[in-house]
């Protein structure tokens, strides 16, 4: 594989409940053994109809705040006409139209630049499927 471009499949358990999860951690971790501390470009992607990432503040209860407004934004009952699964699942096929399932980050000296308060986050509402995979694609010069 050429060193300009690494992936690597990260394995998430997000359980029976709606998850912001938090995978900067991840992403430091991958970019420590992928960048050769290089310039360039992390890719996110969730090859999954019903889970999104985001950038956001966590820990301060923004993660929280999201999880409310996506229940205001897309409320879990029997509207939706997707209609297999839990009730109101056909909420979390709408929810990569609102939470994309992809971001593409700046990586500078090998290191993600992120704001002062901003993390890389994986966002699910589908508890019915508690097994989640993220592709992390990094791309240097």
């Amino acid at each position: 594989m050429s060193d300009t471009f690494t992936t690597r499949v990260l394995n998430v358990t997000t359980g029976s409940s709606e998850q912001v999860i938090d995978l900067t951690r991840e992403c430091e971790t991958f970019l420590r053994e992928a960048s050769g501390g290089r310039d360039g470009l992390l890719n996110l992607f969730v090859p999954h109809a019903t889970a999104g990432i985001a950038i956001i503040e966590t820990g301060a209860g923004s993660d929280d705040d999201l999880l409310a407004s996506l229940h205001t934004l897309l409320p879990a009952d029997d509207r939706w006409q997707h209609r297999h699964g839990s009730p109101g699942h056909g909420r979390d096929h709408v929810l990569p139209a609102f939470v994309p399932p992809h971001a593409t980050l700046p990586v500078v000296g090998g290191a993600l630049e992120l704001g002062t308060w901003q993390s890389v986050c994986l966002v699910d509402t589908n508890k019915d499927n508690p097994e989640r995979q993220v592709r992390l694609s990094f791309l240097g010069s």
